[in-house]
């Protein structure tokens, strides 16, 4: 049976305090704020928190920094070295800084990374500790900075020396210039950087040279002078063989700054003075003269000919490769293009035409280059259709074909060259050839007008080995014998030629003067050859000359006339004076 609760007996309610309702008020207040505060984002550093020692748990950035660089040890000073130089700096001078402001960004990253139980903890004094470095670095760019402001008066730039000749000795020097000095401070604050902590850094000089420095210019004067000596010119496939002296390859080339530069002119105008006398091609028969002026045939003989293009790049490369003494150029064997059996008979030859000249008041040495010029040619036999080449008849002018040396044009003066006269012979070879009616294809006239060339004025030729020649084509349709006679002792020359007289009449006029120029004023020249205050003429002014000649040719096909012109310089005399310490001459 169920107990029954008397009405007397039920439970009374009980009754709320004043008390208890502001305890239980507070408590709700205190979770709330608690709540809030554990779901609010975390400003402060983490309890705990100590960077390089120092505690800065609860703080703020902004203290923490302060703190930080209150209690931190500032670093060493840095002792700089620069050959004799001593600074000592301090580390911030150099760039070096500690990286507060990351550790501090790492110390709040960690505490807004927090769980509320952890924030708990820290609220509640029980934190773990955060131990954290504050990793320090050198700003490289400040570092090189200030270091180059120190060592700048230590640090001189090069100065460029040059390269001289020295006559005498026949070498290249060097002279003047010296070598640059710059600290390496790139090197320096990468050092510093790697090691932010070092008290002890080494700054290290280098030399500095220029383009043009005494070092380098050394380098090329030691293979400039090394170039220099005698080589040895050798045509392949035969015996012959031409010496360049020491100060001809030395003339070759110059040595600059920047380097071996070879001098086109020269260079071209030796291979050709070497090339005429290398140059060994086959010679045609011809005829040779007795004394009791009969001709007899001679035969042609075998020869080798330069080949010029292979050749020409081999003597640039030779010349400039001091291990090579000897250049060997390439050649071909050639034969003769005419025989003794194709020789005309000589007496069936007729006269086809004649040149002629006078060369009174020439000298002895002209006289025998014009004997030897006229001896080469006579006899030399022109096959048809085939050109007259001077050069090829006298066989090049060298001191190997007997030629002295005489008066010639060269370089706007006149002076001693070898084969001086030579060109009487020429001309009137030209004059023969010119009255024969061959067509003109190589003709070349002298600078002013000359007096052996008289009164045929502008009827002349000049020639010069190498690179003038006289060269007119045999189209007559029979074979050219030439024929030279000299009279030394009347200062007469004829050149005849032989052959088949074709059917043709020639017609040469007399020199058309068209204009004409005053004689310049004269040149003084300065020397020593001479006492102070004497003159002396060594070049005549001529008058410039401006004039033609016309050849009118008539034959089955017509006739036709054509025109040669001939254009001589005004001559500036040149009147040479002693004047006191002059070693050699020179012009004022």
């Amino acid at each position: 049976m169920a107990a029954q609760i008397s009405p007397s007996k039920r439970p009374t309610r009980n009754k709320w305090t004043p008390w208890l309702w502001g305890v239980t008020a507070l408590s709700v207040l205190l979770g709330g704020a608690l709540a809030l505060s554990l779901s609010a984002p975390a400003t402060g550093l983490p309890a705990g928190t100590q960077i390089e020692g120092v505690a800065v748990g609860g703080l703020e950035p902004g203290e923490a920094q302060s703190r930080l660089d209150r209690e931190l040890p500032a670093p060493s000073p840095v002792t700089v070295r620069a050959g004799d130089k001593v600074w000592t700096l301090s580390a911030e001078e150099l760039g070096w800084e500690r990286d507060l402001q990351g550790t501090l960004d790492q110390a709040q990253g960690y505490a807004a990374g927090q769980e509320w139980t952890q924030r708990i903890t820290g609220l509640l004094g029980d934190a773990p500790e955060l131990k954290l470095s504050a990793p320090v670095k050198v700003n490289k760019t400040v570092a090189a900075a200030r270091l180059a402001e120190l060592v700048r008066p230590l640090e001189f730039a090069p100065q460029d020396g040059k390269i001289s000749f020295d006559a005498e000795a026949y070498t290249y020097k060097v002279e003047g210039g010296r070598a640059g000095k710059r600290a390496d401070v790139a090197a320096a604050a990468a050092q510093l950087a790697a090691q932010p902590d070092l008290t002890e850094l080494n700054i290290e000089f280098r030399s500095v040279e220029s383009k043009a420095s005494p070092g380098r210019l050394q380098e090329q004067a030691k293979l400039g002078n090394a170039l220099i000596r005698p080589m040895t010119v050798q045509l392949q496939g035969s015996e012959t063989a031409v010496a360049l002296t020491k100060q001809q390859v030395a003339n070759l080339y110059w040595v600059t700054p920047e380097g071996i530069k070879p001098d086109p002119e020269t260079m071209q105008s030796t291979f050709d003075a070497l090339l005429a006398k290398v140059d060994r091609p086959a010679h045609p028969a011809r005829f040779v003269s007795t004394e009791g002026g009969k001709w007899l045939p001679q035969e042609g003989r075998s020869g080798y000919e330069v080949q010029q293009e292979a050749a020409w790049e081999a003597f640039q490369q030779d010349v400039l490769n001091p291990e090579k003494t000897t250049s060997v150029w390439p050649s071909r064997a050639t034969e003769p293009t005419y025989t003794v059996a194709e020789l005309p008979d000589p007496a069936t030859l007729e006269l086809v035409a004649t040149g002629e000249s006078v060369y009174d008041g020439s000298s002895e040495a002209r006289r025998e280059n014009i004997q030897i010029a006229a001896d080469k040619i006579d006899g030399y036999v022109v096959p048809p259709g085939e050109d007259f080449s001077f050069l090829d008849a006298v066989g090049g002018i060298s001191e190997e074909g007997g030629f002295v040396s005489g008066l010639i044009i060269a370089g706007g003066q006149t002076v001693d060259g070898l084969g001086g006269g030579v060109c009487q012979v020429s001309t009137t070879a030209f004059r023969s050839l010119y009255n024969a009616g061959l067509p003109i294809v190589e003709r070349h006239q002298h600078s002013y007008r000359v007096p052996y060339y008289e009164p045929q004025t502008g009827f002349e030729a000049a020639v010069y080995d190498p690179g003038l020649d006289l060269k007119m084509t045999n189209d007559t349709g029979a074979p050219l014998v030439v024929r030279a006679i000299n009279d030394n002792a009347g200062s007469t020359l004829k050149v005849e030629l032989w052959g088949k007289k074709p059917a043709r009449t020639v017609n040469v006029s007399e020199a058309v003067i068209t204009g004409s120029a005053p004689i310049p004023a004269p040149k003084i020249v300065a020397t020593g050859r001479l006492a102070p205050g004497v003159s002396e003429q060594v070049e005549a002014g001529r008058p410039g000359l401006f004039m033609y000649i016309t050849r009118t040719i008539t034959d089955a096909s017509g006739t036709q006339t054509e025109r040669l012109e001939t254009n001589y310089e005004a001559w500036q005399p040149i009147i040479e004076r002693g004047v006191a310490g002059i070693p050699q001459d020179r012009s004022e």
